[in-house]
């Protein structure tokens, strides 16, 4: 089996079928992706705040590839090993006015950075978040001519954002078009289900993935193994601080879980609420906790107690 390295140079912020392949593989090959942060250079290591006032959505999401994938045919399943994802030192997430779970009650921009180290995505001296990186971009090339924006998930994949994706899975995307022109990007070292504030731990990443096909396979969406023996998260040792808010409305309870999470750390932890609420993207977890006692559903927003210092 062969490996093959794709840099940062040639990424595109769309999906399209038309694009041209940039590497031929055979299934059980090897295809190292080198990954920019999802503001495509927007935000650098030194950038202020200000810096999102500015913000083009155009180029978010820059995606390396895409991968064509020898003998792959609509009606297949593409199986994604997750082998390696590899920071490159630093990360960042933000309050974007406008944008997020809570938009209209976050009108000034807020970027916070991360350094990585060690296992660590430090937050601040006193808040470290472990290191649980994945690509919140994963996916293949629609079947319908034309270009889409990556922004929503798609039957494709796309944006997906889910944090279970880590080194270890294995992910079953539907072949939609032929060779399946598979792309990855939007990496993120860190996030809570959710990604309740629009933005993970937002980092450039080197992430290293094996292809094989599942012929004949048929699946609709998205499917993915997590390894045997490992937890869904290391987060989890020090327990939970966890919120719920109920009412007929899935969404509305999401919100009120997470403002009342948001409180908690403004009163005990000192907190401002935009530093909360980044927070509450890189680490709080969102789980629907019931939904089938009419008229009222409940939300719970888990926030983990291990990453706060004692």
């Amino acid at each position: 089996m062969t490996t093959h390295h794709l840099d940062d140079q040639q990424c595109h912020a769309f999906w399209d079928n038309s694009l041209p392949p940039r590497v031929h593989i055979a299934p059980g090959d090897t295809v190292v992706f080198e990954t920019l942060e999802a503001s495509a250079g927007q935000i650098t290591p030194d950038a202020a705040s200000e810096a999102l006032a500015t913000l083009s959505f155009d180029p978010i999401h820059p995606l390396t590839g895409p991968v064509y994938v020898e003998g792959a045919e609509p009606g297949d399943g593409l199986e994604v090993e997750i082998l390696s994802i590899e920071h490159k030192g630093w990360g960042w997430n933000a309050v974007i006015p406008g944008f997020g779970l809570l938009a209209d009650e976050f009108s000034d921009p807020y970027l916070h950075h991360y350094r990585m180290a060690d296992g660590v995505c430090h937050f601040s001296d006193t808040i470290k978040i472990p290191y649980e990186p994945f690509c919140g971009v994963m996916g293949v090339a629609l079947a319908e001519a034309g270009r889409f924006d990556t922004i929503p998930p798609r039957v494709n994949g796309g944006n997906i954002d889910i944090r279970h994706l880590t080194p270890g899975a294995r992910a079953i995307f539907p072949v939609l078009a032929p060779g399946a022109l598979f792309s990855c990007g939007d990496c993120h070292s860190a996030q809570g289900d959710g990604e309740v504030n629009g933005t993970g731990i937002e980092t450039p990443m080197t992430v290293t993935l094996r292809f094989n096909l599942r012929k004949g396979a048929n699946v609709p969406e998205l499917r993915f193994f997590t390894p045997a023996g490992q937890k869904l998260t290391v987060a989890d040792t020090g327990g939970y601080y966890v919120a719920t808010a109920h009412g007929p409305d899935l969404y509305a309870n999401a919100q009120k879980a997470i403002r009342y999470i948001i409180d908690y750390l403004e009163a005990e932890h000192g907190l401002s609420r935009a530093a909360a609420y980044c927070l509450c993207g890189a680490a709080v977890d969102l789980k629907i906790s019931e939904i089938v006692d009419a008229p009222n559903w409940i939300v719970s927003a888990y926030l983990p107690l291990g990453i706060l210092d004692k």
